[in-house]
């Protein structure tokens, strides 16, 4: 497939601080690529490079292989995270109001079906629920029929069920050929929607590649877990992470650790073993430290 967008060599200083320090990769027209991080990884500051929001220090952004131009903004759609809707204003009203900020756009009959805003089309924006919200906003991110469409965390604050509803959404848009760039701290959302992700830290891109692909680059190992207390205060032969979830071990040798716990009477019925998903990637190349 040929690349959309590329992020060549991106630099971004302020005054006391190195946001982004030499970011490099591209997004392949067709496919949602997500762009993950920690908090002050530098992740919104290279979207917002890429958006044409902020002009970078150093290093070029080209979309279809050319520096930006004056009309870029007509090829691309973003869903911020926060977006002040006018108020007093209905749904339909806000299509309305910012398709006419574009030189042409696609049928309002369009946007409605696909993001699904007929049951609330004529209400109030203050009345929305949270889903509801981000509905209309990905139709206003949709009505100028953008190329490319940025999606900036756009379920944090859903619940499961709207979340799995703007999935689905998500998907009838790649479906119909578009290029999406996300960014989410989910990740089962990055690892349900994503065809690649680049995880970004310090500055950095870090890793890049497919879920599927990165899991097994740096795994090669099963995930058990158990309840804390039934670990807690012994000695074991192999490591054993505590948190407030429980206890986490990781293994190449299953039966060998279930072995260990066995001999030592440990009670084994709530025992869950998974494969490692990307969170625990993600925890792997970025710490586990809390970031502000």
């Amino acid at each position: 497939m040929p690349v959309l967008l590329e992020a060549r060599d991106l630099v971004k200083h302020y005054p006391k601080v190195k946001a982004v320090d030499g970011v490099s990769f591209d997004v392949a027209q067709g496919i949602c690529f997500g762009l993950l991080g920690p908090n002050g990884a530098g992740k919104s500051t290279t979207i917002e490079m890429l958006e044409g929001l902020s002009k970078p220090t150093g290093g070029q952004v080209l979309f279809r292989g050319a520096p930006l131009g004056a009309d870029y903004r007509d090829h691309i759609g973003i869903q911020f995270q926060t977006t002040a809707l006018q108020d007093f204003l209905t749904v339909r009203e806000n299509l309305n109001f910012f398709g006419a900020l574009y030189p042409s756009h696609r049928s309002m009959d369009e946007i409605i079906e696909r993001c699904n805003l007929g049951d609330f089309l004529d209400r109030d924006t203050r009345k929305l629920s949270g889903g509801q919200r981000q509905r209309a906003l990905l139709g206003i991110a949709l009505i100028n029929d953008p190329e490319l469409l940025f999606l900036d965390e756009p379920t944090t604050g859903l619940d499961p069920q709207a979340r799995r509803n703007f999935w689905e959404l998500i998907g009838d848009i790649k479906r119909a050929g578009k290029t999406l760039l996300l960014t989410t701290h989910y990740m089962e959302e990055a690892y349900a929607l994503c065809d690649e992700i680049g995880i970004m830290d310090h500055g950095h891109l870090i890793a890049r590649g497919t879920p599927k692909a990165l899991l097994a680059q740096h795994f090669d190992e099963k995930v058990l877990e158990l309840p804390s207390s039934l670990l807690a205060g012994r000695e074991w032969s192999f490591p054993v992470h505590h948190s407030e979830a429980g206890a986490e071990i990781r293994t190449r040798s299953v039966n060998s650790v279930l072995g260990e716990l066995l001999g030592a009477g440990v009670d084994l019925t709530q025992l869950h073993q998974r494969p490692p998903s990307l969170d625990d990637l993600f925890l792997e190349l970025t710490g586990k430290d809390e970031r502000s």
